[in-house]
C-alpha cells in the first residue's frame, strides 16, 4: 500500500474509533480511494517495470499476501536499480466493496 492509502487507512481508523464515522462508510471511502488510484493509474502510467529478487518471506493472512523481498533489482527500458528491501502486501480489491 502507498504511504497515501496508509495515511488514509489510519485516519479512517481513527474516526472510526472516535464515532465520527462507521466502519461501513470509512470502507465505501476506501473503496472509492482504490478504484480512483487504479483510474489514475491506468490513463497515466505508460511505462512497465520489471523486478527480480530473493523471497525472503511471504505470508497470507485474512486474504491478504505479505511478500518481502531481498535484493531486488526494478528495470525499465531506460534504467535499472537495485534496492536492499522491498515489501508488497496485495490484496483482492473485490472483497472491499463486500
Amino acid at each position: 500500500m502507498s504511504t497515501v492509502g496508509m495515511c488514509l487507512t489510519e485516519t479512517l481508523d481513527e474516526m472510526v474509533s472516535n464515532g465520527v464515522l462507521s466502519p461501513e462508510h470509512a470502507i465505501q471511502v476506501l473503496v472509492q480511494f482504490d478504484k480512483s488510484m487504479t483510474e489514475a493509474l491506468e490513463a497515466q502510467v505508460k511505462s512497465k517495470v520489471s523486478m527480480k529478487g530473493h523471497l525472503h518471506t511471504y505470508r497470507f493472512c485474512d486474504n491478504v499476501w505479505t511478500f518481502i523481498l531481498q535484493d531486488v533489482m526494478f528495470k525499465t527500458e531506460e534504467c535499472q536499480e537495485t534496492v536492499g528491501r522491498v515489501k508488497i502486501v496485495a490484496c483482492d480489491s473485490k472483497l472491499l466493496s463486500q
